[in-house]
């Protein structure tokens, strides 16, 4: 047992003897695991969709500053487990439902904002049908709010 350290192989050069064993066979092309309690705890965030333009192009003005001020959250939110944004939502939805003052209406706001935002992002890209959606589903936010603030 105590050879087979102490041999030396001649196979290796005299620099790659001294390095580790992880190292030699990393150098040679194969991957070496890494140790369960070394690793880094936080996923890795997930790559961008290849293929797409982040920017509208050609745009100018409104657009253009818009989408310049909301790639850096957008990105954020992508980097997000897939999970969270829906889940946040709903619960402020909910709340905004199960609470009927100015409560619910607070509520309610980020979710309109959340949808608002999306929707004119999204707005180049949509076909009549998204955009007709997006437009109901804002209207719809906007009523829910006002319902809850009292001014319906």
């Amino acid at each position: 047992m105590a050879d087979k350290h102490t041999r030396g192989d001649s196979s290796r050069s005299s620099s790659s003897s001294a390095s580790s064993p992880a190292s030699s066979s990393a150098a040679r092309g194969r991957a070496v695991p890494a140790h369960p309690l070394a690793r880094d705890r936080r996923p890795a965030p997930r790559p961008l969709p290849p293929g797409e333009q982040f920017l509208t192009p050609g745009a100018t003005g409104l657009r253009r500053a818009v989408e310049r001020k909301s790639a850096v959250p957008l990105v954020f939110l992508y980097g997000l487990p897939r999970w969270i944004i829906p889940v946040v939502l709903v619960i402020l939805l909910l709340v905004g439902f199960a609470v009927a003052d100015w409560r619910g209406g607070i509520a309610v706001l980020p979710v309109l904002g959340f949808v608002v935002w999306l929707a004119y992002m999204s707005w180049p890209s949509l076909g009549h049908w998204a955009r007709l959606m997006r437009v109901a589903m804002a209207a719809f936010l906007i009523a829910m709010a006002a319902s809850r603030f009292g001014l319906f």
